[in-house]
């Protein structure tokens, strides 16, 4: 069984094209599928149209539906728990994931023995500039300063085996980033490059700041460059001012002391200050990570699932 996991948050438009578009493709596969919606505490009429999809589709649809929006990371975690099928795969419901990509990434999975068959974008036609400026930036700076490589324009569609599902899943840690995990984790993976797509009905839910967040938590969640950088301004901004020191009494020294300079002098201690607030919130940055990790706190919490409406009936 193929168990196709699908996070939702405010997609009442597109859970229908979706669905028909998905069961069209498997016309050719012929592969018993299974549908995992997990509702990540939408505003809209998604959860009603993943329950009128499940009534339509008994036995073929499941869904979980979260107490509160938690976040797409712990909707993908959620679903991968749930999903019982030998393979797994992850799909947005806006169609911007290409399910005519299904059929090769079966066949490159059971034929070429991959563990896993990612997918990215070999273009950001549509996408403003700024974004796809930020976006290459970050990967750029992931791979130069993590120890996890992660492919540029890379989705979160994917097929993987069972195997490395449940390696993911070995990873509980409450602070989140797929992309990086899924990297983490290993196993033989094959990219699939496809050109990018404009979403099929409604509005995206990510804005350039919450992308923007999104970034800081992949970097800090994979690399400790941060820390280093820290240290190493913190050091050179301490042997700055010890160098400026043994000037400025070396000068008072020799040829007195003939104004007070006090304008350089803010500049100074405002330079400084500057520096030392930009390396204690990196550090509190990971220290809150950390914080957060020590709660124990459950990823997500769910409101209801199908069975719930079974046992209604």
């Amino acid at each position: 069984m193929l168990s196709i996991i699908v996070p939702c948050y405010n997609e009442e438009a597109t859970l229908p094209l979706f669905l028909a578009a998905v069961e069209r493709v498997n016309e050719t596969m012929q592969e018993s599928l299974e549908y995992i919606f997990v509702n990540d505490g939408s505003t809209d009429k998604t959860l009603q149209v993943i329950k009128e999809l499940y009534r339509k589709n008994p036995g073929k649809v499941r869904f979980l539906s979260f107490s509160r929006n938690f976040g797409k990371e712990a909707a993908l975690y959620a679903g991968l728990r749930t999903a019982g099928g030998e393979l797994v795969t992850v799909m947005d419901a806006d169609l911007q994931d290409p399910p005519e990509l299904l059929p090769e990434m079966l066949r490159l999975i059971r034929q070429e023995e991959y563990d896993c068959i990612g997918t990215r974008r070999g273009d950001r036609e549509g996408e403003p500039r700024i974004r796809s400026f930020f976006a290459k930036f970050f990967y750029r700076l992931v791979n130069r300063i993590g120890q996890t490589e992660m492919v540029d324009g890379a989705r979160d569609f994917r097929m993987m085996t069972r195997q490395m599902v449940d390696a993911v899943l070995e990873l509980t840690e409450y602070n989140r980033f797929s992309k990086g995990i899924f990297s983490w984790v290993g196993f033989k993976t094959k990219y699939l490059t496809y050109e990018n797509r404009e979403r099929a009905a409604g509005e995206t839910s990510w804005s350039f700041w919450s992308l923007f967040k999104y970034s800081i938590d992949g970097i800090v969640n994979f690399s400790e460059a941060p820390l280093t950088i820290a240290s190493v301004i913190g050091g050179i901004a301490c042997l700055g001012s010890v160098i400026a020191l043994l000037f400025i009494v070396i000068r008072a020294l020799l040829f007195g002391d003939p104004t007070a300079g006090w304008p350089s002098l803010v500049s100074i201690v405002l330079f400084v200050g500057g520096l030392q607030l930009l390396c204690i919130g990196i550090i509190g940055k990971y220290i809150g990570k950390i914080f957060m990790e020590t709660k124990r706190r459950p990823i997500y919490l769910v409101k209801e699932t199908e069975a719930d409406m079974d046992e209604t009936k």
